[in-house]
């Protein structure tokens, strides 16, 4: 709305569970649980998304202090001594992403972890992944130094197999979990992990042919189906996830879970920015519009709902307490 979009009715949508009762936000609450400790949100864009959206919310009730860190963003509430991070790792493993003054093209090494946020693994209680938008563009992947393939680089005039990107996608979350878990094999520090399963874009068309979302209603039920893409990944994030808990179940204290928001996504075209998105929303007098963003969820909006989700499962980890039911 700051930035001028006419319509406030996505903000009184609530998405509700069909088997039990999801409470709202509790900031004391999740202060709470956080005393103490360190929650730490890796991966893209929609990482971010998520983490200004807690960010907010909690800021209701206790004002946090940014600390400097280089490489990523540090927020500390010094009422709990807890500290909320972002640490931009799109691919999750080491790779460079593609721009418009280098190479057009991502490049990945599937076997090894983005040392961005490996490096302050040991200082986390809770790393929270989300990933999956920047892996369905133009990539060549690497494992073991050598190109395994790539995906759609035939038209820079590389002579490389394309793969799709499903297996690079897989090989690259497996890698990280795995990293996750040797860790704390060698440190013995109680960890927790969560995995976002992919949000779906509501674009009417192609991104990079002026697609929009325009639509201002969420869809109804059985209205909209979650495409064959989004189910993919869903289904790859979820395998890799219940064979990293079966590995962690060796030696204990580590903590594996999925946060399921592919469907409940799906139904709210009508909560991202759209057309009203600014390339620079700090900037006093800049009032340039980028294109239309279908991908990230306008604040408040839909996204605070996975935040709503995120609390209940630390309750059920931190507190033992289970989940609301009706």
């Amino acid at each position: 709305m700051t930035n001028g979009r006419p319509d406030s009715n996505y903000l009184y949508y609530r998405w509700k569970p069909n088997e039990c009762n999801l409470p709202r936000f509790e900031p004391n609450t999740f202060l709470q649980l956080s005393k103490n400790k360190h929650i730490a949100f890796i991966g893209d864009s929609l990482a971010r998304n998520q983490f200004e959206s807690l960010l907010c919310m909690l800021s209701t009730v206790s004002k946090p202090k940014p600390v400097h860190h280089k490489g990523s963003h540090w927020w500390h509430f010094a009422s709990h001594n807890a500290t909320l991070s972002d640490y931009w790792s799109p691919f999750l493993v080491q790779g460079d992403e593609r721009s418009k003054s280098g190479p057009s093209f991502n490049t990945m090494h599937l076997d090894r972890v983005n040392e961005r946020w490996l490096k302050d693994m040991d200082g986390m209680d809770l790393i929270f992944l989300s990933f999956g938008n920047w892996f369905n563009v133009p990539s060549i992947y690497y494992e073991n130094g050598l190109v395994l393939g790539c995906l759609n680089c035939s038209s820079f005039g590389l002579n490389y197999t394309d793969i799709g990107f499903y297996v690079p996608l897989r090989k690259a979350l497996r890698t990280s979990l795995n990293a996750i878990v040797e860790r704390k094999r060698a440190k013995g520090k109680e960890i927790s992990v969560i995995v976002r399963t992919f949000s779906p874009t509501h674009f009417d068309g192609d991104w990079d042919k002026a697609g929009t979302c325009s639509k201002t209603e969420p869809y109804g039920n059985g209205e909209k189906k979650v495409g064959e893409m989004e189910s993919e990944i869903r289904r790859i994030q979820i395998e890799e996830v219940e064979s990293a808990k079966a590995k962690a179940n060796e030696f204990g204290g580590i903590r594996f879970e999925v946060l399921d928001v592919t469907e409940l996504a799906l139904l709210r075209p009508d909560g991202h920015p759209g057309a009203y998105m600014k390339p620079f929303p700090f900037a006093n007098g800049v009032s340039e519009h980028v294109q239309n963003d279908c991908v990230h969820w306008c604040l408040p909006g839909p996204i605070d709902t996975w935040n709503e989700i995120f609390l209940e499962m630390m309750k059920w980890d931190w507190k033992g307490q289970p989940r609301s039911e009706e």
